[in-house]
């Protein structure tokens, strides 16, 4: 089953208490993305325009989704990284950034920083994407629990930015998507004045996306507006994708004063589908191509037996995208992985790298080292809860060791 984009809506505000708007956004189906910027003299500008800009030029080719996204997302950083060096002026600039990449019957995200993607399915609001700030850090090592990390003080300390590096670690995933799914991309000037049920609610009963992303932003400034404000929406359908004109291309605020609305998108993707339409109408009436002769029954033999070679990868291909574990990264590190750990011919790798978490496999008690090692099959939640269980195990300190103080937490980058 394909799915393609049904409806989108895509918006953003510079609120009430910044004088300037850092954010970005990108938003050309089946791909979208939102970047907040920051640093002084409209360097968080020119960063997250940066890291929107990247995916204009960036040629899919045979890469698969995650791949594209991460190698568009390090090459972004590395442009944002290349101008802080060359400028004295915007030296520490950055941007988080959030892509999402819709194919077949899944969709594919790339995620750095703190804004988030959501998704809304049968009423219940799914946040899909992993803070990378202090305070979540904080709160999956059980040190603060969610409620406190809403009013943390240092809530807006990220801890992974496009920009302050030359190289960046991307978090990409892939997840089952549905007709009628409803996602959400968005900066978190949204996300800090609004709670997520409130969210759900806005989205569950605006009787448009356009409807929707007004209400979002309007009620983010009713509630302070201490942040610019960045909203990118899009509903899924049954149905072939429709091609978008090259014109559609959306990045930075000023794009709705180029007169490119969501309504003006979803006009020009009517107007293909008709064309399409068309097109295939003219074609139906052509003589239909003679079947190829039989060639015996060595060839047929030999073409069952490609079919079964390809059904075998097929299959364990689909069925271990349901399926993570945990191992080792090149850096010796904790990763998270989706797939199972094993290669078929042809180079066929039944696995892919979805996360890596900052803490080393010889940081852990020896006895808990084979909990990454042994490569256990899991279910997401699971694989997450054990890595999540085996950074705080970690980070304990050793019961023989004197009890120090906790220092105060720090170390991340300031945003804005």
């Amino acid at each position: 089953m394909s799915l393609r984009i049904a409806e989108q809506s895509f918006q953003t505000d510079t609120g009430r208490q910044r004088a300037a708007n850092e954010d970005s956004f990108f938003a050309r189906a089946p791909l979208f993305a939102v970047a907040d910027g920051m640093g002084g003299a409209q360097a968080g500008e020119v960063a997250s325009r940066l890291a929107a800009e990247a995916f204009e030029p960036a040629e899919r080719g045979s890469q698969p989704p995650e791949a594209f996204l991460r190698a568009t997302i390090e090459d972004a950083n590395r442009r944002i990284n290349s101008v802080a060096h060359d400028d004295a002026s915007r030296s520490g600039m950055g941007t988080t950034l959030t892509a999402a990449l819709v194919e077949g019957d899944e969709i594919s995200f790339g995620h750095v920083g703190d804004s988030r993607a959501y998704r809304l399915r049968d009423g219940e609001l799914s946040l899909l994407t992993m803070d990378h700030s202090l305070v979540e850090e904080l709160r999956r090592q059980g040190r603060l629990t969610a409620e406190q990390a809403e009013q943390h003080p240092q809530r807006s300390i990220i801890t992974r930015a496009l920009g302050p590096e030359p190289e960046v670690e991307v978090d990409t995933m892939t997840y089952a998507a549905r007709p009628g799914d409803l996602y959400l991309l968005c900066s978190d000037g949204l996300t800090t004045m609004l709670k997520e049920d409130r969210v759900r609610q806005i989205l569950v009963e605006a009787y448009s996306l356009d409807a929707a992303t007004n209400q979002l932003i309007s009620e983010a400034n009713e509630a302070g507006g201490r942040d610019n404000i960045t909203v990118v929406a899009f509903r899924l359908e049954e149905g072939e994708p429709a091609e978008v004109a090259d014109d559609a291309t959306l990045v930075g605020p000023t794009a709705a004063a180029a007169g490119l609305s969501g309504e003006a998108m979803r006009a020009e993707a009517a107007r293909t589908r008709q064309a399409d339409m068309g097109g295939a109408a003219s074609q139906s009436g052509r003589r239909q191509a003679r079947p190829p002769r039989r060639r015996g029954r060595t060839a047929l033999k030999a073409l069952i037996g490609l079919l079964l070679v390809a059904g075998v990868i097929a299959g364990a291909y689909v069925g271990s995208r349901q399926l993570y574990f945990l191992g080792t990264d090149e850096g010796g590190r904790i990763a998270l992985y989706r797939g199972v750990p094993y290669e078929l011919p042809l180079g066929v790798d039944l696995y892919s790298e979805v996360l890596s978490s900052p803490t080393r496999v010889d940081s852990l008690p020896e006895d808990r080292r084979d909990e990454v090692v042994d490569h256990d099959l899991r279910s997401r939640g699971d694989a997450v809860d054990l890595l999540e269980n085996l950074e705080g195990v970690a980070l304990a300190p050793a019961p023989t060791e004197p009890r120090n103080e906790p220092s105060q937490p720090g170390g991340g980058a300031p945003r804005k």
